[in-house]
């Protein structure tokens, strides 16, 4: 492999673990590298990073970051296939979690809602109650080769079209509009938040007073919608 191979494929992989990195750019991400290891950089040298070096590193830049964070960072910069550090899914039948909405969070580290719409690497899909979440399946929206679309945005909505709501970080106007036209209540997150602290949140508004949208999303029928109005003003 050539030096400019190699440095491409680094870029390439530091790129990748930035976006796995809350507030962290390629930029940010490279002074750290530079810091854990000798010049010149290399795969092999990046290879040898311990967790703690790559936490104290350039500052202590990544401190407040997550162990499993920056472990995930760590084996996408060593060329660990993302597959294998993907989580488990979990078996779901219809009428397994009573009262429950299908959600899909666009990430970019199977930890985090940090994905684009557009771009995410990944749709972790989660069927979700008051008491209980699965996460059911994750989907890429990577078009298949051969395959020509008319619309991209659309292509990816349609991955999704099972699920009620769609978390993202960030979502063009347009791509929201085509995403509401399938039937997903898409919601754009202030900030990074981790896929947990999502589900937490949605699970405490589902034991509450639910808007009438995702009350009949959960299958509660129109009285008790009603009822559920009548307690958030009341």
């Amino acid at each position: 492999m050539s030096q400019n191979a190699l440095s491409r494929e680094l870029a390439l992989r530091i790129a990748l673990a930035a976006r796995a990195l809350p507030n962290t750019d390629s930029k940010r991400l490279l002074a750290v590298l530079s810091d854990c290891v000798d010049a010149p950089m290399t795969e092999s040298k990046i290879a040898t990073i311990a967790l703690e070096t790559f936490r104290q590193a350039d500052g202590g830049a990544l401190a407040h970051v997550d162990s499993t964070v920056l472990q995930q960072a760590l084996k996408i910069l060593s060329n660990t296939a993302p597959e294998k550090i993907l989580p488990a899914t979990q078996a779901y039948q219809d009428g397994d979690l009573p009262n429950s909405v299908r959600i899909a969070c666009a990430s970019d580290d199977a930890i985090h809602v940090n994905g684009h719409f557009g771009a995410c690497a990944w749709f972790m899909v989660y069927q979700v109650n008051a008491d209980e979440a699965r996460l059911i399946d994750i989907r890429t929206a990577e078009i298949p080769e051969g395959l020509v679309v008319d619309d991209k945005n659309v292509y990816r909505a349609e991955q999704i079209q099972d699920c009620k709501v769609l978390y993202v970080a960030s979502v063009g106007g347009p791509a929201a509009a085509k995403i509401v036209r399938l039937g997903i209540h898409p919601m754009k997150l202030d900030e990074v938040a981790s896929l947990a602290e999502i589900i937490s949140q949605l699970q405490t508004v589902m034991a509450g007073s639910p808007p009438p949208w995702l009350a009949k999303a959960m299958g509660i029928d129109a009285g008790e919608r009603f009822k559920f109005g009548q307690e958030a003003v009341g």
